[in-house]
C-alpha cells in the first residue's frame, strides 16, 4: 500500500497550535482584568479577595470618567462621518482612475499608517497650535480622520476591486445616471466593506492615545483619561474602565460581522 502523505496534515496542526497559544497570550491578561474590575479590595489585588460593582459604580458615577467617554464618543463618531465621506470617493478614484501618477495619491493615502503615530502627532500639533485647534475636540476629531482615512480607504478599494464594473455600465445603459448607478447598484454591493470602515474607523479613533495626548488639552478623551489615572492614581477603576472599553470594542467587531455578512447576503440574494 502506497504511504499516506501525512506533512501538509502535521503542517496544519502545527500552524492551528501555534496560532492558538499566541491567541491565548494575548487573551491572558483578560483573565486578570475582568476579576479586578469586580474585586472588593480597595486597591489592585489578584486574586479579588471579593467581588462588588463598586468599582463600575464609581464610573458611571463619576463626572469626570462620563464627560470622558462621552468626549470619546462625540470625536469617533465625526471622524467616523469624516472618513467615510472622504474615503468613498478616494477610494473610487485610486480604483478607478487611469491617470499616471496616480499610485502616489494611494501612498499618500497610506501614509498614516507607515508613519509611525508619534511622528504624525507632532506634526499634526504644530499645524493645530497655529490654527489654535489645540484643546478643541473637533482638532481631535480632524487628526483622528487622518489616522483612520486609510483603514478607509484599503477596505473600501478592496471592495471595488472586487466588484464587478459591468453591473454598473449595465444600469448606466438601461437609463440611470451615473451617481444613480453607485448609489443603486454599487454601494449596495460595497456594504459589507462599507459597514466594517466604518467600525473599523470608530474603533480607531475611540482608542487613540498618542494623538490626543498632545491635541487634548484639559479636554480629556477616555484613552487620556485612563492614561492620566494610572499616572496619578491606579485603584481598581481603571479596570473596569478597560473592561467597558474591551466590551465595546467586542460589540462593534460582532456587529461588523454581522451587519457585514447580513448584507452581503441580502445583497447576493437580489
Amino acid at each position: 500500500m502506497p504511504r499516506r502523505n501525512t506533512g501538509p496534515r502535521l503542517g496544519h496542526w502545527l500552524l492551528t497550535g501555534f496560532v492558538l497559544l499566541i491567541f491565548a497570550f494575548l487573551m491572558l491578561p483578560l483573565l486578570v482584568v475582568f476579576p479586578i474590575s469586580l474585586s472588593s479590595a480597595s486597591y489592585l489585588q489578584f486574586p479579588p479577595p471579593g467581588f462588588s460593582w463598586q468599582w463600575y459604580e464609581r464610573y458611571f458615577g463619576d463626572p469626570d470618567w462620563i464627560d470622558a467617554t462621552i468626549r470619546s464618543f462625540q470625536i469617533a463618531g465625526v471622524c467616523t462621518a469624516l472618513s467615510m465621506a472622504l474615503g468613498v470617493p478616494l477610494s473610487f478614484l485610486l480604483v478607478r482612475s487611469r491617470r499616471r501618477g496616480i499610485w502616489i495619491l494611494d501612498r499618500l493615502a497610506a501614509a498614516p499608517i507607515i508613519v509611525p503615530t508619534i511622528i504624525l502627532s507632532i506634526a499634526i500639533y504644530s499645524i493645530f497650535a497655529q490654527l489654535r485647534l489645540i484643546g478643541a475636540w473637533y482638532g481631535i476629531a480632524i487628526a483622528h480622520t487622518v489616522l483612520a482615512l486609510p483603514f478607509v480607504v484599503i477596505l473600501v478599494s478592496a471592495g471595488l476591486r472586487g466588484f464587478d464594473e459591468s453591473q454598473e455600465q449595465a444600469a448606466i445603459g438601461l437609463g440611470a445616471s451615473w451617481p444613480m448607478a453607485i448609489w443603486r447598484v454599487t454601494l449596495p454591493q460595497l456594504r459589507p466593506s462599507l459597514i466594517s470602515a466604518g467600525f473599523l474607523a470608530f474603533i480607531s479613533s475611540f482608542d487613540e492615545l498618542v494623538v490626543a495626548m498632545f491635541l487634548a488639552g484639559a479636554e480629556k478623551t477616555l484613552p487620556k483619561k485612563m492614561f492620566d489615572n494610572i499616572m496619578m492614581e491606579i485603584d481598581p477603576t481603571i479596570a473596569a474602565v478597560s473592561v467597558t472599553q474591551i466590551l465595546l470594542v467586542a460589540v462593534c467587531l460582532g456587529l461588523t460581522t454581522l451587519f457585514g455578512k447580513g448584507a452581503l447576503a441580502t445583497t447576493m440574494s437580489r
